[in-house]
């Protein structure tokens, strides 16, 4: 992880099928929130969002499958421990975003704490195993030679993110925790303005070498072709504008696969 801002602005990367990668146009220069200096350039021209998407389907989604609710919830533990131990560093580079180390800590702290909870109500609420009952068993013929039991399973989709400015740390970690519970692997699209600080949280997750391959990938820049390779599996969660999420969810692809959308929306929710 980079101890400081550069003061030159670099390419930021993506973590594409296990690799990291620049994307190969010039990009969008970001800012610091406070000076103005330049802290980074944010492209993804060049990367295949078709290759994301069946990677994570093909490697990340069995991978995960395979463990318990149990054992999933301890790889978030790990996470969200590792991550804690490297906090200091990230607040570094919070500055840069506007951040007071107030705001810092409900992002930073607040995305680790969050996997945390999660984490911990996983293996408190969840049965061990790689799937959940859903009620009691049902009686479907008259004298119980015949019953029916719903269980939930996992998704053998991907989970596509597309986050908002204000939160690069919590929104892709509450996001995930979510997904990594349920067994489903992640792409993650940071809004550009932050990216660097959700590259830094990326960055620092895939080095520990704690999550499956193909559980946690990321694009840092612009993906306009993405929602074009989902398929019915998977599904896309939006936080940001109702404008924006308004045409994302009336996307094509999304209405042909009946891709499930999730719009948080001009931070304007009801909770019945």
């Amino acid at each position: 992880m980079r101890d400081a801002i550069p003061t030159e602005p670099r390419h930021l990367e993506s973590y594409v099928a296990g690799r990291w990668q620049a994307g190969t146009g010039e990009g969008q220069v970001v800012a610091d929130a406070a000076t103005g200096d330049p802290v980074a350039r944010v492209d993804a021209t060049g990367i295949d969002m078709g290759e994301m998407l069946r990677h994570g389907r093909e490697v990340g989604g069995p991978a995960l499958r395979e463990m318990t609710t149990h054992q999933r919830a301890m790889i978030m533990k790990r996470i969200g421990l590792a991550l804690m131990e490297r906090k200091e560093e990230l607040y570094a580079i919070s500055t840069a975003t506007g951040a007071t180390r107030s705001d810092g800590w409900i992002d930073i702290e607040g995305g680790i704490g969050t996997m945390l909870s999660y984490a911990s109500k996983g293996r408190r609420e969840l049965p061990n195993a790689t799937f959940a009952l859903d009620g009691n068993p049902e009686p479907m013929s008259r004298h119980g030679s015949f019953i029916g039991q719903h269980i939930h399973t996992s998704l053998e989709g991907v989970a596509v993110h597309i986050n908002a400015f204000n939160f690069p740390v919590w929104g892709m970690l509450e996001k995930c925790a979510c997904n990594w519970m349920a067994g489903v692997p992640a792409v993650v699209l940071p809004a550009p303005q932050t990216a660097y600080l959700t590259e830094a949280v990326v960055k620092e997750i895939i080095a520990s070498g704690i999550l499956p391959e193909g559980a946690l990938q990321l694009i840092s820049g612009t993906a306009k072709d993405i929602l074009d390779n989902t398929q019915s599996q998977d599904v896309v969660s939006f936080t940001g504008s109702a404008k924006t999420g308004r045409m994302l969810k009336n996307h094509p692809q999304l209405i042909e696969e009946s891709v499930p959308f999730t719009m948080e929306a001009d931070s304007l929710n009801a909770c019945i």
